[in-house]
């Protein structure tokens, strides 16, 4: 279930972690976790005054914890907004005396709300820049031509294209949007540019409509109009027409798209266009969470093709792609192959090569920055000659992981490293509150854990010999980094009951006894405990579950 703590787990208290239960926790787990902690922290069972005061704060808390908890509609509330969403003043939170569901449908309502004021201070600017690039010299020329001309030794490559295009969105309403967007080309020395401006329309939740006017210095004025519309939950219809006009005359152009869920993952297209270049197309698109599969037909003047094209995706975190078409028909044959993968947290990086005839050979770079493209096409021969193939294939794999090792890897840790300070800094104060808040439930914790202690060794029970959490460097590697850790053996003890220790699903740091360390970073709680007089070593991640002891958990004598 989402939860605005996970948003803001340092400064808000995790009240789940706190108790010790599971988010799904039952009012009677949550009651047998509540009276535990109170024999524990109640002030009463302390003489000494700083004692008897620190008691008294950590009383309090966990009777808030339990109080919010218990009550249904307060804790529907902690789940969506968390511990700030409890303060009803300044905040357009729903009555109290609703139900969860109730609650959270209200939330969804307010969060729409929220998008749609956002959407208004948006620009949602989008841009293209292609640079096309000849370097047919590097595989295709006579080395004899250019022995008596100066500098002729060296391979010429040359800027031949460039195209750069840009649009923004501005909302007029909640209904209504402008688009305006341009666009300047430039080839062989000869070039143009374009402006268009087109307004919006959501006419309801099945569909939207939109019209269009531009200018350009190459195709004349231009007027058009769009409509798309759900006919049905599977299926929808997009309608475009326009008139161009030029010095030939007027070109009207019409195109029909008709697309359908066929099943979860699979869409089917039709499209049928009429005017300069009339055509026929269908096309089927099947996008699941590990490929993506396109398959397309079309018949038309002057391209007649058929398509097949495969991307596997890798379940890795840079969101690797690896892909390949092929493409045939009247205007000859082409495969393509390639891959992609994320660099940062907001660039993907691609190459493509593609090897066709008549069309040769040729190296497709694409950066997607954000919503910016960054395109070079570079051609490399006009031939089908092997060694183009070849380095246009391990020319960019070793071009980008020398970049990886030299550039991108240490621009990455070292950002890491800054987010990572910076989190600290804003997180300091909080750190220290809850930092003193476990050292004083370490020694409220003390009689009770002597008392547990008794218990366990009279039955060869369980015994917490040492436990640490935080961050531990076990990589060779890594030699150079600290390990920021803290003991925790006295507040697990505490957790201890009838031989058994269970921790739920959720960061450890909220524990009773338990701070965090080292904010930002991934944590581990490592445990050394005896059970039935035998050794046994743990460790587990910060959020995951624990149960103790297990079997697993026993050290080998003879190691």
């Amino acid at each position: 279930m989402a939860s605005a703590l996970d948003d803001d787990e340092i400064g808000n208290d995790d009240y789940y972690s706190l108790l010790n239960v599971r988010r799904e926790a039952t009012q009677e787990e949550l009651k047998a976790a509540y009276r535990r902690l109170c024999m524990l922290y109640h002030p009463d069972k302390h003489r000494d005054p700083e004692l008897k005061r620190q008691a008294e704060q950590l009383f309090n808390l966990v009777h808030e914890a339990y109080e919010v908890l218990s009550d249904p509609q307060s804790r529907a509330i902690y789940d969506i907004y968390g511990k700030r969403g409890l303060d009803v003043e300044g905040w357009e939170v729903v009555e109290r005396k609703r139900t969860p569901a109730e609650i959270r449908e209200e939330y969804e309502r307010l969060q729409t709300e929220r998008e749609e004021r956002r959407l208004q201070q948006r620009t949602n600017p989008k841009g293209t820049i292609s640079v096309g690039i000849d370097a047919t010299d590097l595989f295709d020329r006579y080395e004899e031509d250019y022995e008596d001309m100066v500098g002729g030794g060296v391979p010429h490559v040359e800027i031949n294209k460039m195209h750069i295009s840009q649009s923004i969105e501005a909302p007029l309403t909640t209904k209504d949007t402008a688009i305006l967007s341009g666009s300047l080309s430039t080839h062989n020395g000869n070039g143009g540019g374009t402006i268009n401006l087109a307004l919006r329309r959501v006419t309801s939740a099945k569909g939207w409509g939109e019209v269009e006017v531009g200018a350009g210095d190459t195709h004349g004025p231009l007027f058009g109009m769009k409509i798309f519309r759900n006919l049905t939950p599977r299926f929808f219809v997009t309608a475009q027409c326009g008139l161009q006009f030029s010095s030939r005359g007027v070109r009207p152009g019409v195109t029909t798209v008709l697309a359908r869920h066929l099943d979860k993952n699979t869409m089917g297209y039709l499209q049928w266009r009429w005017g300069i270049q009339s055509s026929m197309n269908t096309s089927i698109v099947r996008d699941t969470k590990s490929s993506h599969f396109t398959f397309a037909m079309q018949l038309g003047i002057p391209h007649t093709f058929m398509m097949m094209s495969y991307q596997y995706k890798f379940q890795d975190e840079d969101q690797t792609k690896i892909k390949g078409s092929v493409k045939s028909g009247f205007f000859g044959t082409v495969v393509e192959y390639g891959a992609e993968r994320k660099i940062s947290r907001h660039s993907v990086l691609g190459a493509t090569v593609s090897v066709g005839v008549p069309q040769g050979v040729s190296l497709k770079i694409k950066l997607n920055r954000a919503s910016q493209t960054y395109f070079f096409p570079i051609h490399l021969t006009d031939q089908l000659l092997p060694s183009a193939v070849f380095y246009a294939t391990v020319g960019p794999l070793v071009f980008y992981l020398a970049i990886q090792q030299l550039v991108i890897r240490p621009y990455v840790r070292a950002q890491k490293e800054q987010d990572l300070e910076k989190q600290r800094e804003s997180s300091a104060s909080n750190i220290a509150k809850k930092k003193q808040e476990a050292e004083a439930a370490v020694l409220l914790m003390q009689e009770s854990v002597r008392r547990i202690i008794e218990a366990e060794e009279s039955r060869m029970g369980l015994i917490i010999l040492n436990a640490w959490y935080g961050k531990f460097v076990t990589d060779n590697s890594r030699k150079h980094e600290r390990a920021k850790v803290i003991d925790v053996t006295v507040p697990l003890q505490c957790l201890v009951k009838d031989s058994k220790l269970i921790l739920t699903e959720a960061t450890k740091s909220g524990l009773p006894g338990f701070y965090d360390p080292c904010v930002g970073e991934e944590k581990s709680l490592k445990v050394l405990y005896q059970f039935r007089g035998v050794m046994h070593q743990v460790l587990s991640g910060d959020t995951e579950p624990l149960r103790i002891p297990k079997q697993s958990h026993r050290i080998d004598a003879d190691t």
